[in-house]
């Protein structure tokens, strides 16, 4: 495709937009200047974040100028959350995590291409800002009732907790910087979640009134998963794109294991296969679902992306040797560890027998059910088949001198860590 706005809505990245034909039209006469803000409200940027910092590329790629901005001043506020207000963070742990942002920006977006990318932050234009000039410059063009039909303060005005004035003021500052971006570099888009369309609005209002000058906004739509729960959260938590916050392996079984309803979508929205190769995974899907080839191919995509090839195999590798097809033997210590922590396992402080090893982990419901898969050939350590009901792993079947793996059948698998005191 050569519209961007067609390949956004075939994607499914548009839920809103101040005025599609009038963006398209801007993009045609380009190149446009945009942005997208990021809050330092956590150490690492995640999975939410990634569907716009991929947006962005791609019009970039289209031949536009993005403006990734880490939010160093509405960080320190953050935008008002459904229920209940924030946990103000310090200025210095703000400031690190901005930083921190703009390595992981640096990974996404071209810096020296003829569209290049440049980062910016917000506190630049407002730490010397007093309380008098935002208000006279700024506070004026904003009407209170207005303010508070924006559906994140009107639900919070409804709910019990309230709402701070201070993260009532937080679409003030959002729109300020439009207006400020606007002014310095000709941004004529911005970005962002449609559960930001408030925001977002703020600024394009803001630079109506105060520049008289008509600018535009688009809403991406919020990634859900088919069975209802929310999209880059795990039994451990968020999914980060850093990777001590989520290892590699952990964010490559997230895509791997993609319900078949979920996978073609995710497709379009995290990787650049083009319509033909998405259309042949959907294909495959239909017709050889057991063969997960989309899954694959939207595991290897989104991982290289975030982690590199390198941790990439590394992820492949673990995946395979954990199910009998890999020697376990070559897997180094941070790869094992992280593959560990995603599946059942329990710690103990001396090894017993592997029957009871087994019911420990729950991988069978008792010590007798354990016996059973030893004798009918289900039961496995570090996928080698149990044949004594009685065998006892010794020091030398612990994985880097820590772990073992349990497996029943083909599928099903434990751990067991030993403490060393």
């Amino acid at each position: 495709m050569t519209d961007i706005v067609d390949e956004l809505k075939w994607r499914g990245l548009i839920a809103l937009s101040t005025d599609e034909d009038a963006l398209r039209k801007a993009f045609a006469d380009g190149p446009v200047t945009f942005y997208c803000g990021f809050d330092p409200t956590a150490p690492s940027l995640h999975m939410g974040n990634l569907v716009q910092l991929i947006t962005m590329r791609r019009i970039q790629d289209a031949g536009h100028f993005p403006l990734p901005l880490a939010g160093g001043a509405t960080g320190l506020i953050g935008d008002p959350r459904p229920t209940s207000e924030r946990t103000l963070n310090e200025p210095e742990t703000v400031a690190a995590w901005a930083e921190r942002f703009r390595g992981q920006f640096e990974r996404y977006l071209d810096f020296e291409g003829p569209f290049a990318a440049r980062i910016v932050n917000n506190l630049d234009w407002t730490s010397g800002l007093s309380a008098i000039s935002l208000l006279r410059d700024i506070g004026k063009y904003f009407r209170v009732n207005t303010m508070i039909a924006k559906e994140a303060v009107a639900r919070r005005l409804n709910s019990d907790a309230g709402i701070s004035y201070t993260e009532f003021s937080y679409q003030v500052l959002q729109g300020m910087d439009y207006l400020e971006l606007n002014r310095r570099y000709g941004c004529t888009l911005q970005t962002g979640g449609s559960d930001q369309w408030g925001n977002l609005t703020a600024g394009t209002e803001l630079i109506r009134k105060a520049e008289g000058r008509v600018v535009h906004a688009l809403g991406t739509p919020l990634v859900t998963k088919a069975d209802g729960t929310k999209f880059g959260k795990t039994e451990t938590g968020t999914l980060w794109l850093d990777p001590e916050l989520t290892t590699p392996y952990a964010f490559y079984q997230f895509w791997l294991n993609a319900d078949d309803r979920d996978v073609v979508s995710y497709l379009r929205i995290f990787t650049f296969r083009s319509q033909e190769e998405i259309a042949e995974l959907e294909r495959l899907t239909a017709e050889q679902p057991a063969a997960r080839a989309a899954q694959r191919a939207l595991a290897e995509d989104v991982t290289v992306l975030v982690h590199g090839q390198e941790q990439y195999a590394s992820a492949v590798a673990a995946s395979k040797a954990l199910f009998g097809q890999g020697d376990l033997a070559d897997l180094d210590a941070p790869t094992l560890a992280a593959a560990v922590a995603e599946l059942p396992h329990v710690e103990v402080d001396e090894l017993g027998l592997l029957v009871d090893l087994f019911a420990a982990t729950g991988l069978v419901a008792s010590k007798s059910a354990a016996r059973r898969a030893v004798k009918e050939g289900g039961a496995y350590l570090n996928n080698q088949k149990i044949a004594d009901e009685e065998a006892v792993p010794t020091e030398a079947d612990l994985l880097h001198g820590r772990w073992l793996l349990l497996r029943r059948g083909k599928r099903s698998l434990a751990a067991v860590q030993l403490n060393r005191g």
